[in-house]
């Protein structure tokens, strides 16, 4: 079974894993993915967040909590954001894996609701998520905004 953990506790390191995540999402730097993480660490805010999923020591996914995903929507928040799932893992649900780490996670830091953005159709809603609104990304062009209210079954942790 694969296992989620804090890229704080990567056995590979900080760096390892902002290279992952800029693998996976390469039009973010990796020095942009390594600061944020380094400035993870919860002591004075529990955002931002970020997961890897592993199978065998091999990093097979990756997703994080943040104040924001490049949105005009700074009132909103936590949002899920950098969901991954390697090509030949996919079919398996582990995304939806991810995403009910990620309602634990969030609802163990203290919030109710979380917020994503996206412009693929339908495979959020089959895990909850509903359509609330649009806002704008920084380039102008709507963004479609997804909310989950998080179930009192997550907050008990993942």
């Amino acid at each position: 079974m694969p296992e989620t953990i804090n890229v704080r506790d990567y056995r590979g390191g900080l760096e390892a894993a902002a290279c992952y995540f800029n693998a996976a999402w390469p039009g973010i730097d990796t020095a942009f993915y390594l600061d944020a993480m380094q400035h993870s660490d919860g002591k004075h805010s529990p955002l931002p967040q970020f997961y890897l999923l592993l199978e065998n020591d091999r990093i097979i996914g990756c997703y994080g909590l943040a104040v924001n995903d490049f949105i005009s929507r700074h009132d909103l928040y936590p949002w899920f954001v950098a969901l991954f799932i390697e090509e030949d893992k996919r079919g398996q649900a582990l995304g939806g894996l991810l995403l009910e780490h990620a309602a634990g996670e969030a609802a163990a830091a203290g919030f109710d609701t979380l917020y994503l953005t996206t412009d693929h159709d339908g495979y959020y809603e089959k895990y909850g998520w509903t359509r609330i609104e649009d806002g704008y990304e920084r380039d102008g062009e709507p963004a479609r905004i997804y909310a989950m209210s998080i179930e009192q079954e997550a907050r008990s942790g993942p």
